[in-house]
């Protein structure tokens, strides 16, 4: 069976341990651990922990894969699926629920959208954003996973970082959004930001 990293990961605390314990020598530990990070099989993850004492054979046997937890957020009635602001303005913030679709239009106009106070009907959203001469602002909690594929035509289709946005992974289970669309002669942004206590 194919060995994967946290496998590999695993073995190699057991040698870090097995130094600390004084069972073998720093030389031996960069020895073994070359073999550890090269291995591609579970058996090959075996010698280098075979004659250390009190190693269960269940320490070479792969991880059980993480179970991805539910985020707090998901779940909800959904609200509108639209935002529209021809010649005027739109925002949309605090409590509300983001539905799995949800399209937002600017023309000669603006469209603002914090989510960061929002929780999300489904686990996976999609924004459509058009801004026609127009410009739409899309706030995001840092601790999501953002995806932005848009399309800009004389016009700014873009991802930025605010400071003090987090640059640790989202944690497992936590909610995607999708954003994708078209600025012409417009701009869309999508902000990431550190979400609100």
């Amino acid at each position: 069976m194919r060995a994967s990293d946290a496998d590999r990961e695993r073995v190699a605390q057991i040698l870090h341990n097995a130094l600390a314990e004084g069972r073998i020598t720093v030389q031996e530990l960069e020895e073994r651990l070359d073999t550890v990070y090269a291995a591609k099989t579970l058996a090959e993850l075996e010698p280098p922990v075979a004659d250390l004492p009190g190693v269960p054979s269940a320490a070479v046997q792969p991880a059980a894969p993480r179970a991805l937890s539910p985020d707090h957020r998901i779940g909800g009635v959904p609200g509108s699926k639209v935002s529209v602001a021809v010649m005027s303005g739109v925002t949309r913030k605090g409590p509300w629920t983001v539905p799995p679709e949800h399209t937002s239009v600017a023309f000669w106009g603006g469209v603002e959208m914090d989510l960061r106070g929002a929780r999300f009907a489904e686990r996976h959203t999609t924004i459509t954003a058009v801004a026609v001469m127009g410009g739409i602002d899309i706030v995001v909690p840092d601790d999501i996973i953002v995806e932005v594929t848009g399309v800009g035509f004389m016009g700014a289709f873009e991802s930025q970082d605010r400071e003090g946005a987090s640059t640790q992974p989202p944690p497992p289970g936590a909610p995607v959004v999708k954003v994708t669309g078209l600025a012409f002669w417009g701009a869309v942004t999508v902000i990431r930001k550190p979400r609100k206590d």
